[in-house]
């Protein structure tokens, strides 16, 4: 698996899943209905920020990453990622692959630390993930997610430290 930064030529690779992801509702804070255009618009990164994809030797898009700062201005050191796998590749060490990546990529940007604001308590497999790479819980809001199955979740604010 290469990771390697996203190019326009792999939105149409990118899409389906980040469509699929975003439509079932159960993981991201986006608009269920959200348009082609719209999700391009908010995934594919411009500096400072950045859009990776995770590709297997045919080219297969596995996973995409954004990275880009927390907060403009005096909060700007701080980063905030965000992460899809292809459903079909859950499960293979994509999103290890990509986190670790992007934890790399944030240190040599400079960041001095990661904030996820807004991780769905019942991701279970994602909160894991981000537990075992040193995040820890440092806020949660009550309810502040309408799961489809789950009804009203707690949403995290993870953070960790990258020095």
């Amino acid at each position: 698996m290469e990771i390697r930064t996203a190019t326009a030529a792999d939105w149409p690779l990118i899409w389906p899943f980040l469509h699929d992801i975003v439509a079932a509702g159960e993981t991201y804070t986006w608009p269920r209905d959200v348009t082609e255009e719209q999700a391009r618009r908010q995934w594919m990164a411009t500096p400072p920020g950045r859009t990776l994809v995770a590709v297997d030797p045919d080219g297969t898009v596995l996973g995409t990453a954004r990275l880009a700062p927390n907060q403009a201005g005096p909060g700007d050191h701080v980063a905030n990622a965000g992460f899809m796998v292809a459903p079909a590749a859950g499960g293979c060490g994509v999103g290890r692959a990509l986190a670790e990546h992007v934890l790399d990529a944030a240190r040599a940007d400079g960041y001095r630390a990661m904030q996820f604001n807004a991780v769905v308590a019942s991701n279970t497999r994602a909160v894991r993930l981000w537990r075992s790479l040193g995040f820890d819980v440092v806020g949660r809001v009550p309810e502040g997610f309408r799961h489809p199955t789950d009804g009203y979740v707690d949403l995290l604010v993870m953070h960790r430290r990258l020095d």
